[in-house]
């Protein structure tokens, strides 16, 4: 019999196969429902063997028509990923398709499901009889089809799908995230909900799925999550149903499937199995529900996620208010959120439940919309939110609408031509990641703008009225974790957006004005977790690049203070810096000091740089030679950084050292990937690899050595595994810089081939909710697309440039600020052209593989000459400059030890203190002081130096200094460079202590 179109999920009723196999599907199964197909409870289970037939078809090819199947390799090793099927035409012939292009082409995840697409238009007018396949290893296949696939014309908003990402679990991430449906840089995110118990994976592609293996909502949720890991806060939940009432979450859930599913920024959309539908669409603060009843009556039930909030609802107004206070561990100073909703059409009923936080509302209609807003302050200003951003008689389509434009204004500013369908996907959806995050959480009060500051210490209690943190003015936004998003989400703000970055850094530095800090990883507050305090980098690379719509002397004085001072709790500041900037290097006495030296070393550089453009001369001299301080953790034994003890020691001994380990030195990565962490210095990388030559080598050997995953401790070893590129770990941040480090060794073909190989196939399986390789944390694995996919990288963060690859697109136009367009044009540009051959700027010529921040953002057209073969263009390397830091003189001081000990753990007194020089004297270039744990500061003072400890010689004089922080460090330079066998230090005032005097020489 002749048919269309072809589909078989191997269950009962479905076309079967030729060929036994029909199982139950995978037994086990990371990121998805173990023991069932993709979809349905069977799948058919592949074996290596010959080409063999699976269906019998008469199946005629249009100009339209894709082969598609779902496969799981499951090992074990990659073998399984040579599988395919193949078509057998009328005539005889085949498509080609074999398991060795399919495996040699690395797409295939292991021990996940994985959409497979072929577009059959060269064989058009062909009609295919049989369905082949062949296999090296062992897996499963689901989902066969033939069919028509054409994809229409669509605004670059309706090409997201915010369900990419979410294919993942705490064993492994295709990006470990949520359908967060919101505007950009909302106040809240709204979300489909499949675990309505959880802070942290609470919607799975399909992990959750019922016994029929469908999908199953528990709810519609208020979310605030920036990243499972962290958890989230203040969640609420609604959710339809019709016959009694059920609040039991699992006895409540509605079966649906994906493709009854609309996941886009702006509105969510699902038809459940039973005919029930729900809409939803965001403003800033609020949201507007829309649920309809095929029985033209039906319930919507009010709770959370926990027992912990209030909850009153009023029938006879159609009125609910609640309060939530629920919080994961990591959500460092959120208090309450206060919720106030109307439904638009009269309640038949309605009543709060037996837990405080759970009730409904009941109706006697066929459609319901339910308008709901939040605030951090008070109802009452949840209250004033609804009606600012949604009021009454508002259509649910106009709030869709506005909520669409606004997205469709950011993600219109870039215009692609020669996408494919999937690659548009990627990008938008990468463009929508990155203006998703960081968000608002200041409110539009009687009083101006204020916000409920969770940075501020307030004893006050929260009632079911009105928070007990203290509201400041002013515009304050959260939700960043800066580790994970110096490296491309803030440059690529500076570039796309660059008045609103300023304005994002603004409200981050509102945390240095009202709690003393800027959060390393803010969610909302001070939480105590990863590396660095990158917030220095990515405000300096702004500045830097002509971002100045913030308080520049605020955020100055913030990353001064993370630079400078011992930070009095876990939460904020720089770990080991009381002993760090002392030693040289940060020991290992701080967990992952080798990972705090070195994010140390590429902030002090961003902040040298910025000094210098502010004028602060003494700050840049130190910070730039402090950022070379990473030469003290390559140990030349054994080529790679690594950890050294108090004492000086190398952590690990060379024989037998294993730059493949995981061990405590590093955070989430090994030796091999941080054997490249110094992007702010390519020369000096290069000298300590050997030269360009040696750093080429080394980059080779790299990409060359397999991961293996080794015990798998944490979900990122098994990631990087999968990565298949050595050593290489895309799937996680510290690694992203590292194919561009090629271009300090003058081999940019490896370059781009290394990007090319992670843009073809390391973010794929938009459709079956993955995406991504690893964690996508707050846009940055999304930025790095957009960047690379545009030909741009911005390597060297703090430093207004950026490196050039190939472009993906044939063009790309980039609406500025300004009203200039960057444009980039690579007329060839094809996926198996990754190589560029020439580039000209404005029609001129540039033979360099770096570009300028301010070129760009002046408006300016690239024409890129990219081919399938590698060239000569941009092949220069750095010349190659050894790290020399200042060091401190080695001495003693016979009347202030405490002063010389490394340490500011330790103070002393001081009036005159005095230090002499053991072995011979080097020249003294800076000296450095800080202030003690108590007592007075040093305002006015003399350094003098001495050949013979009886006449001095004044070197420098200081008068009305300020030491604004207990334990700060000041740097001090010298008008001239001094070398003395003695030195003395003369304070003006009483009861003058200090931590540490550090004399810094070449």
């Amino acid at each position: 019999m002749t048919t269309a179109a072809f589909f078989s999920s191997f269950e009962p009723g479905d076309p079967q196969p030729v060929t036994p196999g029909i199982g139950s599907g995978p037994p086990r199964a990371p990121t998805a429902k173990p023991g069932v197909g993709f979809t349905g409870r069977n799948a058919f289970r592949y074996a290596p063997g010959p080409p063999r037939t699976l269906f019998e078809v008469d199946i005629p090819v249009t100009a339209n028509t894709a082969l598609s199947y779902v496969v799981f390799p499951d090992g074990p090793g990659y073998r399984s990923t040579y599988v395919t099927l193949d078509l057998e035409f009328d005539d005889g012939t085949r498509t080609g398709f074999t398991p060795q292009a399919q495996g040699d082409a690395k797409t295939l995840y292991l021990d996940q499901w994985n959409l497979v697409r072929h577009p059959l238009k060269k064989f058009t007018g062909r009609r295919v009889k049989r369905i082949l396949f062949a296999a090296q290893g062992t897996g499963w296949l689901d989902d066969v089809r033939i069919a028509d696939h054409a994809p229409g014309p669509k605004d670059p908003v309706d090409h997201v799908r915010t369900t990419r990402g979410t294919h993942s679990s705490r064993k492994f991430s295709r990006g470990n995230t949520f359908p967060a449906t919101a505007v950009p840089h909302g106040f809240n995110f709204w979300t489909p909900i499949t675990d309505a118990r959880a802070l942290n994976w609470f919607y799975s592609y399909h992990q959750h799925n019922d016994a029929r293996n469908e999908p199953r909502l528990q709810a519609f949720g208020l979310s605030h999550q920036p990243s499972p890991w962290m958890g989230d806060r203040h969640p609420f939940h609604l959710m339809p149903g019709t016959g009694k009432v059920e609040p039991h979450r699992a006895r409540r859930a509605l079966a649906f499937t994906h493709d009854d599913e609309t996941d886009r920024p702006y509105h969510y959309g699902v038809r459940f199995r039973t005919g029930i539908t729900a809409d939803l669409a965001p403003t800033d603060r609020a949201a507007m529900f829309r649920f309809t009843f095929p029985e033209h009556r039906g319930w919507v039930l009010f709770d959370n996620a926990r027992n912990r909030g209030g909850l009153r609802v009023h029938p006879e107004t159609g009125v609910v208010t609640a309060h939530t206070w629920v919080r994961s561990r990591l959500s460092t100073g959120a208090r309450r959120m206060f919720v106030y909703a109307e439904a638009d059409q009269p309640p038949s009923d309605g009543a709060r439940l037996r837990r405080p936080v759970t009730g409904y509302l009941a109706f006697a209609e066929p459609e319901v919309t339910i308008r709901i807003a939040t605030s951090l302050i008070s109802l009452d200003q949840a209250q004033r939110n609804l009606a600012q951003e949604i009021p009454a008689g508002t259509a649910f389509d106009d709030v869709r609408s506005r909520a669409r434009n606004r997205w469709q204004d950011i993600l219109g500013r870039i215009e692609l031509e020669g996408a494919t369908e999937d690659q548009l996907t990627t990008f938008y959806s990468s463009l929508y990641r990155l203006f998703l995050y960081p968000n608002i959480a200041h409110e539009n009060t009687p009083g101006g703008v204020r916000h409920a500051s969770p940075v501020i210490r307030s004893f006050r209690p929260s009632t079911h009225r009105r928070t007990g943190a203290k509201v400041v003015d002013g515009e304050l936004y959260v939700n960043n974790g800066f580790w994970d998003t110096y490296r491309t989400v803030w440059p690529a703000y500076a570039l796309l957006a660059p008045q609103q970055c300023g304005r994002m850094i603004d409200g981050f530095v509102q945390q240095y004005r009202e709690g003393g800090w800027i959060a390393r990883w803010s969610s909302p507050g001070y939480a105590d977790l990863m590396t660095g305090t990158s917030s220095d980098a990515a405000f300096a690379d702004a500045y830097l690049k002509g971002v100045t719509n913030f308080d520049i002397a605020a955020a100055y004085d913030a990353a001064l203070k993370n630079a400078t001072v011992v930070p009095p709790r876990k939460g904020v500041g720089r770990k080991g810096l009381d002993r760090s900037p002392f030693l040289g290097y940060t020991p290992t006495s701080t967990r992952g000091g080798l990972s705090w030296a070195l994010e140390g070393c590429l902030n002090d550089f961003a902040l040298a740089n910025l000094s210098d453009a502010l004028a602060r001369h003494d700050y840049a001299v130190y910070f730039r030679q402090r950022a070379q301080h990473y030469v003290h953790h390559f140990d030349p034994r054994i080529g790679f950084f690594q950890g050294r003890t108090r004492d000086g020691s190398w952590h690990r001994p060379a024989e037998g050292y294993r730059p493949e380990v995981w061990d405590t030195d590093f955070v989430e990565t090994n030796a091999w990937n941080t054997a490249f962490s110094a992007p702010h210095d390519g020369p000096g990388l290069a000298a300590l690899h050997g030269g360009p030559a040696g750093l080429e080598a080394k980059l080779d050997e790299f990409f060359r050595l397999p991961e293996t995953g080794q015990d798998g401790r944490i979900h990122e070893m098994t990631e990087a595994r999968d990565v298949r590129m050595g050593q290489y770990g895309h799937s996680n941040q510290p690694s992203h810089h590292i194919p561009f480090v090629y271009a300090f060794a003058g081999a940019p073909a490896k370059l781009q081939r290394t990007v090319r190989e992670v843009l073809r196939r390391l973010y794929a399986g938009s459709e079956l909710g993955q995406g991504y390789p690893g964690d996508e944390d707050n846009g940055e694995m999304s930025a790095w697309y957009v960047f690379t996919a545009l030909g741009l990288y911005p390597l060297t963060v703090g430093c207004p440039s950026y490196v050039a690859c190939a472009p993906l697109f044939r063009s790309a136009t980039v609406h500025l600020d300004n009203g200039k367009d960057l444009v980039i044009r690579a007329p060839r540009a094809a996926v198996d052209a990754p190589y560029v051959h020439g580039l000209t700027v404005n029609g001129e010529p540039h033979p360099s593989a770096t570009l300028s921040h301010v070129v760009l953002a002046s408006g300016a057209t690239l024409d890129f000459d990219v081919r399938s073969e590698p060239g000569s263009w941009g092949t220069e390397p750095v010349t190659p400059v050894p790290p020399v830091p200042l060091r401190d003189l080695a001495g003693h001081s016979p009347d202030r030890p405490a002063l010389f000990d490394d340490t500011s753990r330790t103070d002393a007194a001081v009036r005159t203190a005095t230090f002499t020089v053991e072995g011979e004297p080097r020249e003294v270039v800076l000296y450095t002081l800080t202030s003690g744990r108590r007592g007075g500061n040093p305002r006015s003072w003399v350094l003098e130096g001495s050949d013979d400890g009886q006449h001095w010689r004044t070197l420098d004089e200081r008068s009305s200094e300020v030491f604004r922080w207990r334990r700060q460090l000041r740097p001090f330079v010298l008008a001239e460079a001094a070398a003395y066998r003695h030195y003395r230090l003369r304070v003006r005032g009483r009861r003058v202590r200090l931590a540490q005097w550090e004399l810094l020489a070449r």
